[in-house]
């Protein structure tokens, strides 16, 4: 999608930060015991030796969220 096409029909695209922090220890034990399942948020898991690889894959938009397992 090319940003000109919003433009020209008056769409807004806007974005912000994720409060992670705010909600990260209420969460994550839910994930890591199976009551919630980040699979319909994460897109790709790695352990902790695939983490560069990773981030430079969420930098160059190849994967938008990566789920981190030790």
């Amino acid at each position: 999608m090319g940003f000109g096409s919003l433009f020209r029909h008056n769409i807004r695209l806007a974005g912000g930060p994720a409060p992670v922090r705010a909600y990260v220890e209420e969460l994550m034990p839910a994930i890591l015991n199976g009551t919630i399942e980040p699979g319909k948020v994460f897109d790709a898991t790695t352990n902790l030796d695939g983490v560069p690889a990773d981030y430079q894959d969420m930098a160059d938009r190849k994967s938008p969220k990566v789920l981190v397992k030790p």
